[in-house]
């Protein structure tokens, strides 16, 4: 199977996922094979939400959406052009999927199958439905990826490479145990917003969907701002309250509920509108439904701190403090060549 044909199939993939919107959900019958997968697909998102409370109906469709929108020939085009893909031979290579947000590994899967390897995947369980059913989408569109695609639930068995995404603790582990193979470990990553004072209500508003989106339970949700001193966040507050429905979901409000309770009793200085509370805090990972903040004093200070802290940070959300910066509103629609953690995953794949 030649890259064209890798290319062409998740191009059909991508097709057959224009189906599912946040505006709604829509069958059109000129999709190869619908007739054999929309409804199961239909099926594995309803699976997906009862299994998985934080994986609303919503969260699930943005996620398929923003696939659906990078998945065209021309996206797969201008991201695979840059590379070689004449590989001597095709290796295995282990995935180990996270499962904070839907489709969180599909990237990583994306990656192995379009360099022209294998895939061995170890899905978490929180998120185990979606992704074993495009599979089997993929094999019928291209039925030259049978037999290169594997899920196990077992231990991690006949691979030469692996990809593996955990918090800190287990990328330890992760580290120790795969010291024998080419590895990429991924660990705790969050993402930040410089905010100066000089934004517009569109940008702030547009802010509160990076904090917001999957509850801020992604690596690429902005759970902590850099604001200059005394800042106000009253037009911030302003801004984000479109989303305060998001207090009448019960897995969010018992983490809302829970972590004011924790604050008040420590008599921690904070502020809060009824569904988020903003604390000053010098961390970067901030509960749900929590948002943490620090002051700078100059941009050229914060600029060298961003830079000594990066391994800690996923995305920079600001206008005109650094380079790769994300825009407002940004940062849960990256591009094919966005890499987790800034690791060229395909790069790596083309050398092992």
């Amino acid at each position: 199977m030649d890259l064209q044909q890798r290319i062409n199939a998740f191009t059909k993939l991508g097709a057959f996922l224009c189906q599912f919107t946040t505006n709604g959900i829509k069958k059109d019958d000129t999709i190869i094979a619908n007739d054999l997968f929309f409804n199961g697909f239909k099926h594995q998102m309803k699976l997906a939400k009862e299994h998985n409370g934080w994986f609303t109906e919503k969260n699930i469709l943005f996620s398929i959406e923003s696939w659906s929108k990078a998945l065209t020939e021309n996206n797969i085009n201008h991201w695979t052009n840059k590379y070689n893909f004449n590989i001597s031979n095709s290796k295995t290579v282990a995935i180990i999927m996270a499962g904070n947000i839907p489709l969180v590994g599909f990237h990583d899967f994306l990656s192995v199958l379009i360099s022209g390897h294998n895939v061995l995947v170890k899905q978490s369980s929180n998120d185990k439905h979606l992704l074993p059913f495009l599979a089997k989408y993929l094999e019928i569109v291209e039925p030259e990826f049978k037999g290169k695609i594997k899920f196990t639930e077992q231990k991690l068995e006949g691979f030469d490479a692996v990809i593996a995404t955990g918090s800190d603790n287990t990328a330890r582990y992760f580290e120790y145990y795969f010291k024998d193979k080419p590895s990429i470990i991924r660990k705790n990553r969050n993402s930040v917003a410089v905010l100066t004072e000089n934004e517009t209500k569109e940008q702030l508003d547009s802010l509160s969907d990076d904090v917001f989106r999957y509850y801020g339970l992604g690596c690429r949700n902005v759970s902590k701002l850099f604001v200059p001193k005394n800042y106000n966040f009253d037009a911030f507050f302003n801004a984000i309250y479109k989303w305060h429905p998001i207090i009448n979901e019960a897995k969010y409000a018992n983490n809302y509920d829970y972590n004011k309770a924790v604050y008040l009793m420590s008599e921690f200085d904070m502020l809060e509108n009824g569904f988020m509370m903003i604390k000053e805090d010098k961390s970067y990972a901030s509960p749900i439904a929590t948002l943490f903040y620090e002051c700078y004093n100059n941009i050229e200070e914060l600029q060298q701190k961003l830079t000594l802290t990066k391994d800690k940070i996923q995305c920079v959300v600001a206008s005109g403090i650094v380079n790769n910066e994300i825009a407002f509103g940004e940062t849960q629609n990256p591009q094919l060549y966005d890499y987790a953690d800034n690791v060229d995953t395909v790069e790596f794949l083309l050398k092992i």
